[in-house]
């Protein structure tokens, strides 16, 4: 059996809108609700779940302002989901690096 193993890549951020929304916070102090739909193209209740999704994880804050009808929720990253953004790259990263050993060298390996 071989041991080659592939770079582990963190599986809460290989989701498209998640990780749109966490590279354009870290490229942002910090956006609102609306203007985070805007850039990413997603809807309303696709957004508010997956903010949720990176906020429970710890990648996000959230913060709202004002109350009812005309609340608005700012979003901002934290430095959990910057080192989480950054070894996600990482990981990318070596995974397109990897050399996958052919199977002359997989019988050598294993």
């Amino acid at each position: 059996m071989s041991t080659f193993k592939f770079a582990v890549i963190n599986p809460l951020l290989h989701n498209e809108l998640r990780l749109k929304i966490m590279v354009a916070l870290d490229s942002l102090e910090r956006a609102n609700f609306m203007y985070l739909c805007e850039i990413t193209g997603s809807t309303r209740g696709n957004l508010s779940i997956q903010i949720k999704t990176l906020h429970e994880a710890g990648y996000l804050q959230v913060d709202k302002c004002g109350s009812g009808p005309t609340a608005r929720s700012v979003c901002r990253i934290t430095n959990k989901g910057m080192e989480a953004l950054r070894a996600y790259e990482q990981g990318l990263r070596r995974l397109f690096e990897e050399r996958v050993p052919d199977m002359e060298e997989k019988k050598k390996i294993g």
